[in-house]
C-alpha cells in the first residue's frame, strides 16, 4: 500500500486504504470538506457543499468497515455536478433562483450511494450546460486550477476543478457538446463520454433529446473506468438501453495492433476556426505514443458532411427550452433566454427531423471504421481561454467564440457513441491540452484499453497544479 497523503490516493486506493485502516472515511471526508471550503472564494468548484450529511454518511461508512462489509467505494468522497439530482438538494444547473429541493437521487447517484460513495456536493457549471466555461450570475466563476485566471471549461468546469486540485479523487459531470471532454482537456484529466444510454440520466428518459450523457472526470483511466462502472446501468424509464458491459475489465488489456486515423479536420460550422498550432503539435506526439505502443496511426480526415451539423441544433436548443420551463422564476442571462427563445421555435419539424436523421449519419460515418478502429483528434481548437473572455458578448459573438475554442466534441453527442478525453501535455506557458480517442458504438473497453496504453507511456497522472487557491 502506498503512503501517500489520502487526497493523492485515487477511487480503488482510498477505498483499499480505508478497509485495511490507514486512513478512515471520516478523516478523508472532513480533510476534503476543510479544502473544498477554503478554495470556495477562489477555485470556486461547489454550487452546493453537504458538510453535514456528507460526515455522517462517512461516520456510517467507517461502521460498515469496521464490520467487514465491502463495496467498491464504500467511504470514498466524490463529488456530483449540478445538473444531477441529489435528494435533499436543489438542482439549478447553473441558474439563479429558489428551486425546490429533488425528493429523490438520480439513477447514476442511487448507483454510487449503492457502492458506498460519500457525496460531498454539487460542483458548479454553466446556465443549463450551454458554453464550455464554467461562470453564470449566480455564482461567479469557477477558475483552472492550473492557472487562476483562465476558465476550467465547462459545462463540467466544476467537477473538472475539483478533481484536478487533489478535492475529490473522482467525479461525475455531463457531456452534452464535449461538456466532460472539454473540461478534462483543460485542466489534465481524464474524461470518458460514454455510449448514450450506458450511465441512465433518470429521471429524465433522455437529456437535451438524447445529446447529453453523464460522464466521469479522474485523474487515470482507471479511475475513469471504475466510476464509469459504477454508475452505469439502465432504468427502466430510459429511452436508451446500450447492452452492459465492464468497462474498468479492459483497463491493462491488450488491445492488439489497431489502425488508428489521424484527423485534425474541423466539423464543418458557421464560424471561422482554426487550430492552435501547439495543439496540433501535442496531439501529433500524442499519434507518435501510439506508433511506439504499436498502432498502426494514419493521417485520415473524418469528413462529417453538413447534415450531422443542421441536426444538432434543434436538439440542443429545444433542450435548453425544455431545462428552463423546468425552473420557473429562474435568474439567467440574456443569451440563455435567446437560446430558449430559438429553441421554442426549432420544437416541431425541425426537432423532429434532426431526430430522424441520426440512423443515417450512423450508417455514413460509421462507413469510416470499415477501414479504421478508431479516431485520434483534438479535443478542443485552443487552450483554456481566459476567465473572463465571455464578458458582455452579444448571443452572436459568444457563439462565435465557443465555437472557435470547442468545434471538435459535438458531433459523437449527435451519433451519441463514446470517447475518451486523454491528457497530451502542456503549451509553452504550462496550460493543460487533450486529444479526444473516438470510436463507434459500444466501444468503451476498446478506448479505455488504448487510454490506459497511453497513460502508461506518458504518465500524465503524475503532473499536479501548485496549490495557488491555498495561499490567497
Amino acid at each position: 500500500m502506498t503512503t501517500a497523503p489520502a487526497r493523492d490516493l485515487g477511487l480503488a486506493e482510498l477505498a483499499a486504504a480505508m478497509a485495511i485502516g490507514t486512513t478512515t472515511s471520516v478523516t478523508a471526508v472532513t480533510s476534503a470538506l476543510d479544502r473544498i471550503e477554503a478554495s470556495q472564494p477562489t477555485l470556486n468548484a461547489f454550487r452546493v457543499i453537504r458538510r453535514e450529511s456528507a460526515l455522517a454518511e462517512a461516520a456510517d461508512a467507517d461502521r460498515r468497515i469496521a464490520a467487514g462489509e465491502r463495496r467498491p467505494l464504500l467511504g470514498v468522497p466524490i463529488a456530483i455536478k449540478d445538473d444531477t439530482d441529489i435528494a435533499g438538494s436543489p438542482t439549478a444547473f447553473g441558474c439563479g433562483g429558489e428551486f425546490p429541493s429533488a425528493s429523490a437521487d438520480a439513477e447514476s447517484v442511487r448507483r454510487l450511494r449503492a457502492a458506498g460513495a460519500v457525496i460531498l456536493g454539487k460542483t458548479n457549471t454553466c446556465e443549463l450546460g450551454q458554453w464550455p466555461f464554467t461562470d453564470a450570475i449566480a455564482f461567479g466563476y469557477a477558475r483552472n486550477p492550473w492557472h487562476a485566471d483562465r476558465t476550467p471549461g465547462g459545462s463540467s468546469g466544476g467537477s473538472a476543478a475539483a478533481v484536478a486540485a487533489g478535492m475529490v479523487p473522482a467525479a461525475l459531470g455531463s457531456d452534452g457538446a464535449g461538456s466532460v471532454r472539454i473540461p478534462a482537456s483543460w485542466t489534465n484529466l481524464v474524461g470518458i463520454k460514454p455510449q448514450r444510454g450506458r450511465i441512465s440520466t433518470w429521471p429524465l428518459a433522455e437529456s437535451f433529446n438524447g445529446l447529453t450523457v453523464n460522464g466521469p472526470l479522474a485523474r487515470t483511466v482507471s479511475d475513469a473506468a471504475l466510476l464509469l462502472d459504477i454508475a452505469s446501468g439502465p432504468h427502466p424509464g430510459d429511452l436508451h438501453t446500450p447492452p452492459a458491459l465492464r468497462v474498468s475489465e479492459a483497463v491493462g488489456r491488450d488491445p492488439g495492433r489497431l489502425r488508428i486515423a489521424l484527423s485534425l479536420r474541423i466539423p464543418f460550422t458557421a464560424t471561422r476556426t482554426g487550430l492552435d498550432r501547439e495543439i496540433a503539435a501535442q496531439v501529433h506526439a500524442t499519434a507518435n505514443a501510439l506508433r511506439r505502443l504499436g498502432h498502426a496511426v494514419t493521417v485520415a480526415d473524418l469528413h462529417y458532411g453538413l447534415l450531422i451539423g443542421a441536426t444538432f441544433l434543434p436538439r440542443s436548443l429545444t433542450g435548453v427550452r425544455a431545462e428552463l420551463a423546468n425552473r420557473p422564476g429562474a435568474r439567467v442571462d440574456s443569451r440563455t433566454r435567446a437560446n430558449a427563445r430559438a429553441g421554442l421555435l426549432l420544437r416541431g419539424p425541425a426537432l423532429a427531423a434532426a431526430r430522424a436523421a441520426e440512423p443515417l449519419l450512423h450508417r455514413r460515418i460509421g462507413r469510416f471504421f470499415d477501414d479504421y478502429d478508431l479516431v485520434l483528434a483534438p479535443t478542443t481548437a485552443t487552450p483554456p481561454p481566459p476567465l473572463h473572455a465571455m464578458d458582455g458578448l452579444s448571443s452572436a459573438a459568444t457563439d462565435a467564440l465557443i465555437t472557435a475554442c470547442c468545434p471538435y466534441t459535438w458531433p459523437w453527442n449527435v451519433l451519441g457513441w463514446p470517447s475518451i478525453n486523454v491528457p497530451a501535455g502542456f503549451t509553452a506557458t504550462g496550460l493543460p491540452v487533450g486529444a479526444q480517442l473516438m470510436g463507434p458504438a459500444n466501444t468503451e473497453p476498446l478506448l479505455v484499453s488504448v487510454a490506459a496504453q497511453l497513460e502508461s507511456e506518458l504518465r500524465w497522472d503524475r503532473y499536479r497544479p501548485s496549490p495557488w487557491w491555498e495561499h490567497r
